[in-house]
């Protein structure tokens, strides 16, 4: 789950991390409030929506609006926000349509002396959390990474434990930091890495982390992606979760219980497991289609969950045909049949439907089908069922 800057800063705040003041505002008026209660000659209005590269970012309508301005007055401020309140903001990692921009964050400009790169994730081949740090502050680490790797310094540490004092050190001598600036390094590091593991993260990035004009360390921007599956034991972030930011049909299935990414092709998907959804896309793309979703409904869904699988697959209108595969374990396939001719009779099908059942009971669920007089093309394996949707769709 995904929190926005203003909220992971307040998260960071109360784990005892120095990040600057801010304050949230919904309105142009709001806006120039906030520059006049943060008071200072300079502040930065920053757009807040899930996605990085605000900074680059412009306004889909206004190629002159960027996602964060510096302002040097509160009706500057309020200039700004009005640029950006109810406008698409498109960035690197939003799509051409950008995302809607529904608040933005009033905050104190502070004096950079230098640009740094931190962030946090979890490395499973090491089986441990990971720091990493770089001199190259303000760009994409994916550039840093790919062009100059070894500006990337990176500290393991144990969870129980922490990041140690001495790893900190060896992170600050390579960053070139000293004196008060690597006491400074110490305790927001340590301070990251123990809200790291407290909060059940699964990324922490800070870009920039800055080295103020007086030596002290401070996260100028904040992004914190906080791990699903341990959301039961943080209700207090859990009630940070926009759905506004979030696709409607991605939420919509986790409601019911179901594992649904959007894509961008036309060939709906519906499968049971992770691993067979993806050898399932990858045959569709092999055959020249492309895949409209990934949809798991998991070993253990139940006639109404499916019958909901389909309802979000058909309200898609960019799908033209749909794939169903099922390789029945825990998931038997007489229950995805008597899922499809229900949903067949209740939720009607506009498009071409293959349907391709393997594992236990597939002679029953076939026959389920076969009986039901429904106009469902059936396929004999993998490889026939992705030709037949692909023709499908291309004639649909």
């Amino acid at each position: 789950m995904k929190i926005h800057e203003f909220q992971a800063k307040q998260v960071l705040r109360d784990a005892g991390v120095a990040v600057p003041q801010g304050i949230v505002a919904h309105t142009a008026d709001e806006a120039a409030e906030a520059f006049r209660s943060l008071g200072g000659d300079v502040n930065v209005v920053k757009a807040q929506i899930h996605a990085g590269g605000r900074g680059k970012g412009t306004i889909k309508t206004n190629p002159d609006q960027h996602g964060v301005e510096l302002v040097k007055s509160s009706e500057q401020a309020a200039q700004v926000a009005q640029n950006l309140l109810g406008q698409p903001l498109v960035t690197i990692q939003t799509g051409p349509e950008g995302q809607t921009v529904r608040q933005v964050l009033v905050e104190q400009g502070c004096d950079i002396a230098r640009e740094l790169y931190l962030g946090i994730v979890l490395d499973r081949a090491a089986s441990k959390p990971v720091l990493m740090v770089s001199s190259e502050g303000g760009m994409d680490i994916e550039e840093v990474a790919a062009k100059t790797p070894e500006l990337i310094y990176k500290e393991h540490f144990d969870p129980a434990v922490g990041l140690e004092s001495f790893q900190v050190r060896k992170l600050a001598a390579k960053l070139g930091l000293t004196g008060g600036s690597v006491r400074s390094a110490d305790k927001l590091m340590r301070s990251l890495c123990r809200a790291f593991v407290d909060l059940d993260c699964s990324l922490v990035e800070i870009n920039p982390l800055v080295v103020t004009g007086d030596g002290n360390l401070l996260a100028l921007d904040a992004k914190i992606t906080l791990d699903d599956n341990a959301l039961f034991r943080q209700p207090r972030l859990a009630e940070l979760r926009d759905l506004s930011e979030e696709e409607p049909a991605e939420v919509r299935a986790g409601q019911a219980g179901l594992s649904y990414v959007k894509l961008d092709g036309n060939i709906g998907c519906l499968v049971n497991g992770a691993g067979l959804a993806m050898s399932t896309m990858d045959l569709i793309k092999l055959h020249g289609g492309e895949p409209a979703n990934f949809l798991d409904v998991g070993g253990g869904a139940n006639t109404e969950q499916v019958i909901e699988a389909f309802r979000i697959l058909l309200d898609d209108k960019n799908v033209k045909a749909v794939l169903v595969n099922i390789f029945g374990g825990i998931m038997r396939c007489t229950t995805i049949a008597s899922a499809l001719v229900e949903a067949y009779e209740s939720v009607g099908f506009n498009v071409p439907l293959v349907v391709r059942l393997e594992g236990t009971e597939v002679e029953e669920g076939r026959q389920t089908i076969a009986s039901s007089g429904a106009d469902i093309i059936s396929a004999t394996g993998l490889t026939d069922a992705a030709q037949k949707v692909v023709a499908a769709a291309t004639s649909a």
